[in-house]
């Protein structure tokens, strides 16, 4: 699944949107690009559930 992360800007932001999905599936591999405010995500979790790990972490996806 791919998010448009418009918070996400720069390595910093791309590592908490990292461990935020991480922390809810340590297995997740985990694509961010900050240039393109983009995250693809590749888990056995439910969308919403990631969604809302991002939100939660500040970085809420369009």
């Amino acid at each position: 699944m791919k998010f448009h992360i418009q918070a996400m800007t720069c390595a910093g932001c791309a590592r908490a949107v990292t461990a935020a999905i991480r922390a809810l599936d340590p297995l997740a591999e985990v694509n961010a690009d900050p240039p393109a405010h983009s995250v693809e995500v590749r888990t056995t979790r439910a969308e919403t559930e990631i969604r809302a790990a991002l939100t939660a972490a500040g970085f809420p996806p369009a």
